[in-house]
């Protein structure tokens, strides 16, 4: 559809366009948010409130750190492997300030995905917590990794309090399993190596590259989206005008310095990079690090201890808070956003959210791809359950046919994507590039969807594999060219099935050579190569699979009978 289209679709305070000039990069987004935010708070974790000066302080160090005492030049490489804490945005827009370039790296990896998103980035340097420190030991020396800065969670605590949690993470709680990295230099020597040198001067533009985001592929192996600061720019733009919607109040839903955002998604996943590292940071306001939101106990008991205006989360997550006896004592009287992306929303747990808390859930839709908003309903009692909404402001959307023939509203098709979000293209891969940006800069986004006449888009099928299971894409070749490494399996398939909890569950099925194999030796072998949402929930030993006669699997036919 052409852009005005939507002119008059979109309430009242959202734009049908953003200004891309409005700023150079994301350094220039966050410089300019510390300085007029300077003593607002930033974010918190674990008792400890970073202000936006001091945010800006840690972060100069780090770059500092950098800039003059590695020999990493802007364009290189840098991983940074951390839960939601408060290094993670220290080390980021540090790494940024220093002209590298971030690869957000999930710290549950296995050495298996982390041998392959390090040596595929080309990685020079590593920001990891000690938690993790076992893995690093065993995949660096596969890796380009030269310099390695080691965080404890105690780090950014008063002295006396962090030797206490460091203490308990470590020795008490027995967290930590035993490593040798004496090559490490821990964050808290690195700020103080970097405090006080300043920072040279770059000339970042909107057209460099600011993060690979991996994300999977039908080979199996993850490719890193190239997102520019231009397209995290936009996207943050194109977000904060989505809420610069007007209230019940008649101000906009966002108000700047105002606001306290509880963050319990992953930051290195780039919808909560996206809201909580840019949008909510663009506008001054307050992010609340949730490190692990699986602990609902522990993520109940923190809620309790602030009068927060917005939550990101996704339906699993809903969920698991509202079945806790404890989060209906909860004070929701500020509660006025709440967001859902990454998965599916299930209409019931809408309805109950609502109804428990007075707030509507608001669901969107995007990819790593779109950096990644790329629709979102409006909200409040605009929003439309069953629906991912409206383009966000600066983009256009189109559905074809496998023959690439844009189809009329209410008709299925592709769903394709245009705007200033759309990555750069796939890292060192131009053939996948092609394969899903042509040369207007349209993004086929391999989803099935209808935009209905009034612009809404409905997400109807999936044209891939792909298994969305808790808002984490899982590509069934890799979950299948891992199981076929194993010497007792002669074939293999994998599917999604729907599960209460998750969305999605991943069911795999498995003919076993001569020798046999049992179910516990192919549950530990996924245990020991997959992160816990790729591992199979369900496996199914089978004599054989349905196949096509050139030999190609049906995974129609299991989903029938799954």
């Amino acid at each position: 559809m052409q852009p005005d289209f939507w002119n008059d679709k979109r309430p009242a305070g959202v734009p049908l366009d953003i200004d891309q000039g409005a700023y150079k990069s994301v350094i220039e987004v966050f410089e300019r948010s510390c300085k007029k935010f300077a003593d607002r708070p930033a974010f918190s974790n674990m008792g400890i409130t970073l202000t936006y000066a001091e945010l800006e302080r840690y972060s100069a160090a780090f770059a500092g750190y950098l800039q003059a005492h590695t020999d990493l030049m802007p364009g290189d490489r840098i991983a940074v492997q951390m839960p939601n804490v408060l290094h993670y945005p220290i080390a980021v827009f540090g790494a940024l300030r220093a002209g590298l370039i971030v690869v957000n790296t999930n710290p549950l990896y296995t050495a298996r995905e982390m041998r392959h998103q390090f040596k595929d980035s080309g990685a020079r340097a590593l920001v990891y917590l000690n938690l993790f420190g076992q893995k690093v030991q065993e995949v660096l020396a596969d890796t380009d990794i030269q310099y390695l800065i080691e965080a404890k969670m105690g780090d950014l605590m008063p002295a006396a309090k962090g030797w206490l949690v460091n203490t308990l993470v470590s020795k008490v709680k027995k967290m930590v399993p035993a490593y040798s990295l004496p090559q490490a230099i821990s964050f808290k020597s690195a700020l103080r190596l970097g405090r006080g040198l300043g920072i040279k001067p770059l000339n970042a533009g909107l057209d460099d590259i600011a993060v690979l985001q991996y994300t999977g592929g039908t080979t199996g192996l993850a490719k890193g989206a190239m997102l520019t600061h231009g397209n995290l720019v936009a996207n943050m733009q194109q977000a904060r005008a989505c809420l610069g919607q007007f209230g019940t109040d008649g101000q906009p839903l966002l108000r700047e310095g105002q606001e306290v955002m509880i963050a319990p998604l992953p930051l290195y996943h780039i919808y909560a990079f996206t809201a909580n590292c840019m949008c909510m940071m663009v506008t001054g306001n307050h992010n609340v690090l949730i490190t692990n939101p699986r602990d609902i106990d522990g993520f109940v008991k923190e809620l309790k201890n602030w009068r927060f205006s917005a939550l990101l989360g996704l339906n699993t997550l809903f969920v698991a808070l509202m079945d806790h006896p404890d989060f209906k004592t909860l004070d929701f009287s500020s509660l006025k956003l709440t967001n859902s992306g990454g998965t599916a929303l299930v209409k019931a747990t809408a309805e109950r959210w609502e109804q428990l808390t007075g707030c509507r859930i608001t669901e969107g839709y995007g990819l790593t791809e779109t950096s990644p908003v790329a629709c979102t309903n409006p909200y409040g009692d605009k929003s439309r359950i069953g629906t991912v909404g409206l383009p966000v402001p600066g983009t256009t959307l189109k559905v074809i046919n496998d023959e690439g023939v844009e189809q009329a509203l209410g008709e299925r098709g592709e769903l394709c994507i245009k705007g200033p979000q759309i990555m750069k293209g796939y890292w060192q891969k131009p053939e996948a590039t092609a394969e899903v940006l042509d040369a207007e800069g349209w993004f086929k986004s391999g989803d099935i969807a209808v935009i209905d006449p009034d612009g809404f888009v409905r997400i109807v099928d999936r044209k891939k594999d792909m298994i969305i299971v808790s808002g984490f894409n899982v590509y069934p070749n890799e979950i299948e060219d891992v199981v076929m490494a194993h010497p007792k399996v002669a074939n293999c398939a994998v599917i999604g099935v729907p599960d209460e909890r998750s969305g999605e569950a991943v069911k795999l099925f498995v003919v076993a050579r001569e020798t046999g194999v049992s179910l516990e030796e192919l549950k530990a072998y996924c245990k020991e190569n997959f992160t816990a949402y790729k591992v199979p929930k369900h496996i199914v030993l089978r004599e054989s699979l349905p196949m096509t006669p050139v030999g190609k699997i049906l995974r129609r036919e299991l989903r029938d009978i799954a």
